[in-house]
């Protein structure tokens, strides 16, 4: 048989020179290599079958890539005898497809179900019932089919009601032992566990495990392993909190790489349940993505503060609470984890309650291998009963409903209960309640897109849900460097985002200018509801405008395919604030000043931890307020939701029209014209409000909150900086987030070595006072010098824009030693500064970690979230890097003078500037 196999001869060639990284082939996600694979399989003599059939079986992604239509297609040849291959029987046709969750293979088996040979089609039904991913195509051929008295359809569906799928999957064990492996003292945040900056090879797996932890642990882990081979790994963060910060599903992903099992013998480096405990628990966002992979976490409260006699916290002479060890965990441990009792041992002796690991929807995802069965489960059971007109059979866990009579509602448990399907109807949700609510709009950002499209095509998902009113891809996380990773990776993100009906970023067909603007900040333009649900593949995902989750890439997937997420109702602390922000000081500081206060009001607990922060700003608009709502991923809280005046609430939906507007003319807009839609709610949503027919959105007066906390802006008299404290002799207190200081605590000669502006937590205002800034220093000094370099990304180009428009950006170009040009847009990573002002391009630049980065060992000050160690900056020979978190005026500063400023220097260098200015409302934001 002659035909070019050329694409062939190329993998190959790839499969060399991936043997040299010691990584296995590539899994194969293409039809045209598929193809000339399969048809090698059939030429009996050809030298290339053996490795073909090898490919073919164990190493094609399944769902809805192009190779798993081939894949699915060849398969059904060989049940109905059309092809013949010994290697693979017919039987054994139907188990590889019975492992290809969704798409074709779905197709396949319904064309085989319902067709005439009744042998195949019993086969094929087999399969069928054991399957949870179908779409309307899907049904809607099983409906018709059952309609006409088939008898096959009519026993899926009856399957299908019963939840056979899942009631007859195997128990989880009663006993699961595992081996402990501290992989870091204090919090672990997944930059640990999937660096930034190899966030481009995250959607080849077995690449990007082996940037997990250090190729040390690595080690360690399979030495383990070794040892004990009849336990489970289980990473653990002592005494910290596991799973902080962004970059979740690649981080579960690498741990159950490292630690889990195989999702399926023919599913290439697709690993699910791995266990991971904390001492204090494991991140609220982190957790949600265990449960996708059916993992484990635990909550190990191994460390606990110590007592006096009289019941008092004993502290030290930091303040800080004096810990003490209830029991170990060190590497090498073996404990059992109690799946009944819900308990863990040492041995015989119990260790800790961990009920909470264990409720019954966990058991559910573990039972089924996640989430993601256990979601599309209950919707095909309840399509099937409603075809078969019988009541839903108890089968699933029900939604826990909680309701306290007499108790008002929090903001957020006012905006579950307006989006919550499927509850008990007309009764009233408190916190507690497990959900399941629609989803008004997504995000998925450019880093873990690739990962969120290979989810979609893993669930066999090809459009968006029609429930969703809006949706985003960015290009912001490869914004600053157009290399050849981005070059190989972003077009073809954009492409499938485009195709399966999101709004994106880049146009695939290249009409449109690209757009690098950070997606949190386009979200919170496209949020033109304050009750709306908004999802999005990044931990900043929290809008001042309704409730938004940061979530990994298969819930942001699960949100575009069926518009539906599920959660508890979380509990909510309430912030509110008194007294008077001082001339000089910015809201960054206000920011900053609410986690320090907190913390000194519930000695040093972190009540906001895995609860929504309600924020009661009223009067600053969307722009300002975000500033506070997406610093809350850093105070661990599972979300945030901001209260608003009516008239500021009003102005805010105005701006975002205008950039919706601005969007649509350069042509973003969709056949289904989205964004167009957005606007239109947004002018239905001021009309509400400006009437009085519904007003802004606000907690009643009863409402019950897990703790309130009273910023007091008065005690705030100097510029607050989060402090990595990275030479803190308690590791566990490094790179945390919780150590906020005043600028005087430097004595203004701490050296910085390079100042950073933009990403997500600047607005315009931000770049308007660094132009006046420059404007005063010139007059003040005669001229601008640079001590430091200063890197300045604005969030997006209608800033720029508008900042064009108003003089500023001239202002900033005067100054600048750099200015970004899209048309030539950088192909390499800056490795060294200048000391000069560097205007780049819009987007996240340093605060991603994955591009530009400060040289090694640098003291940064920056507008940033990040202070993890090796996000912004690395550690160099015998010097730590630092990245210390500030506001804007306090990085201009410290670039001119190439150290921190005292506070005589920084009150003189902002006078007559218009800083981020707060004034607490006075009317009373309850109902």
């Amino acid at each position: 048989m002659a035909f070019d196999n050329t694409i062939y001869k190329d993998y190959l060639k790839e499969i060399e020179e991936r043997k040299e990284q010691a990584l296995n082939p590539k899994p194969i996600d293409g039809a045209d290599l598929l193809s000339v694979i399969i048809a090698q399989i059939k030429d009996v003599s050809n030298e290339y079958r053996e490795n073909s059939l090898k490919f073919f079986i164990y190493n094609t992604i399944p769902g809805t890539t192009s190779a798993a239509g081939e894949k699915a297609k060849f398969l059904k040849e060989i049940i109905l005898g059309e092809s013949v291959v010994n290697e693979i029987t017919p039987a054994f046709a139907f188990e590889l497809l019975s492992h290809m969750k969704g798409g074709p293979s779905i197709e396949v088996l319904l064309d085989l179900a319902l067709g005439n040979d009744i042998a195949i089609a019993k086969e094929a039904a087999k399969v069928l019932k054991t399957q949870v991913y179908l779409y309307d195509a899907d049904t809607d051929r099983l409906k018709a089919a059952f309609e006409s008295g088939n008898i096959i359809a009519i026993e899926i569906v009856q399957s299908y009601a019963q939840a056979e799928f899942f009631t007859k999957l195997p128990e989880i064990a009663e006993e699961i032992k595992v081996v402990t492996f501290i992989a870091g003292v204090g919090d672990i945040s997944t930059d640990l566990l999937s660096p930034g900056n190899q966030a481009h090879s995250r959607s080849d797996r077995e690449l990007h495990g082996k940037c997990m932890i250090t190729p040390q642990a690595q080690d360690e882990i399979k030495a383990l392993q070794a040892q004990h081979p009849d336990k489970s790994v289980m990473l653990i963060a002592e005494r910290g909190t596991m799973g902080v910060g962004s970059s979740r599903m690649s981080g579960v992903n690498n741990v159950a790489l490292w630690t889990g099992k195989k999702a399926s013998p023919y599913i290439p480096f697709v690993n699910i349940a791995p266990i991971v405990g904390g001492t204090n628990g494991i991140s609220p966002i982190f957790l949600t993505t265990v449960d996708v992979t059916g993992g484990i976490g635990i909550d190990l409260k191994n460390w606990v503060k110590k007592l006096d006699s009289d019941g008092n916290t004993i502290r030290n002479e930091s303040g800080d609470p004096v810990l003490e060890e209830t029991y170990s965990v060190a590497t090498g441990t073996v404990l059992t984890i109690n799946t009944k009792k819900k308990k863990l041992y040492n041995g015989d002796q119990e260790l800790i309650d961990i009920s909470k690991a264990f409720t019954p929807q966990k058991l559910e995802f573990i039972k089924a291998g996640g989430s993601y069965a256990i979601v599309f489960g209950k919707k095909i059971q309840t399509f099937a009963c409603k075809l078969l007109e019988i009541n839903i059979p108890t089968v699933f866990a029900p939604s826990k409903e909680v309701t306290i009579e007499g108790q008002g509602l929090t903001a957020v448990e006012k905006i579950f209960n307006r989006n919550a399907v499927g509850t008990t109807p007309g009764k009233i949700l408190h916190a507690g309640s497990d959900v399941r609510v629609e989803v008004n709009i997504v995000g998925s950002q450019d880093t873990t897109g690739l990962m969120t499209a290979q989810e979609l095509e893993s669930m066999a998902a090809t459009v968006i849900s029609p429930i969703v009113d809006g949706a985003y891809q960015s290009g912001c996380h490869t914004a600053s460097v157009w290399d050849k990773k981005a070059q190989a990776n972003i077009p073809k993100l954009m492409k499938f985002m485009n195709d399966f009906g999101l709004i994106t970023a880049r146009d695939p067909k290249g009409i449109y200018h690209s757009m690098t603007d950070v997606i949190h900040k386009v979200l919170n333009d496209i949020t033109i509801d304050e009750w709306a649900i908004i999802i999005g593949g990044d931990s900043h995902t929290r809008m001042s405008k309704g409730v938004a989750f940061g979530a990994d890439s298969g819930t942001v997937a699960l949100a575009l395919a069926t518009g539906e997420a599920s959660m508890p109702i979380p509990e909510s602390v309430k912030v509110t604030f008194k007294g008077e922000m001082k001339s000089y000081m910015d809201f960054r500081d206000v920011v900053h000043a609410t986690q320090s206060q907190m913390l000194k009001q519930f000695g040093g607990e972190n009540v906001f931890q895995g609860r929504i922060i309600e924020v009661h700003l009223g009067t600053l608009t969307a722009d300002q307020a975000f500033t506070f709502t997406d610093w809350t991923a850093e105070m661990k809280a599972k979300a945030s939701i901001c209260i608003s005046e009516d008239d500021t609430l009003v102005e805010s939906l105005e701006i975002a029209k205008g950039r919706i507007k601005i969007m649509i003319d350069k042509g973003m807009d969709n056949e289904k014209h989205v964004l167009q839609g957005l606007i239109n709610k947004a002018d239905k949503r001021i009309t509400e409000i400006k009437t009085g027919e519904k007003p802004a959105l606000t907690p009643d007066a009863n409402a019950k909150y897990f703790a309130e906390v009273v910023v007091d802006l008065d005690l705030i008299s100097e510029p607050m900086i989060a402090d990595p404290d990275v030479n803190n002799n308690d590791v566990s207190k490094r790179y945390t987030h919780d150590t906020i200081r005043p600028l005087s605590f430097y004595g203004g000669d701490k050296k910085v070595d390079l100042g950073f502006i933009g990403s997500c937590m600047v607005h315009k205002g931000d770049m308007k006072i660094l132009a006046q800034m420059l404007k005063n220093i010139e007059e003040q000094k005669g001229k601008v010098e640079f001590l430091a370099p200063l890197v300045v990304a604005p969030p997006t180009y209608n800033i720029v824009d508008e900042l064009k428009a108003e003089g500023d950006w001239e202002v900033l170009q005067k100054y600048s030693g750099f200015e970004f040009n899209d048309n030539v847009p950088k192909g390499a990573a800056r490795t060294e500064y200048e000391n000069m002002l560097y205007l780049e391009r819009p987007g996240c630049n340093l605060c991603m970690g994955n591009q530009e980065k400060a040289a090694k060992g640098d003291t940064v000050m920056a507008t940033s979230t990040r202070l993890f160690q090796g996000r912004v900056v690395e550690d160099a020979e015998g010097k730590k890097g630092e990245s210390l978190l500030s506001s804007t005026p306090v990085v201009v500063l410290s670039t001119i003078l190439g150290r921190t400023p005292t506070i005589e220097e920084y009150v003189t260098a902002v006078e007559g500037i218009n800083l981020t200015k707060f004034a607490p409302s006075h009317k009373l934001l309850v109902q």
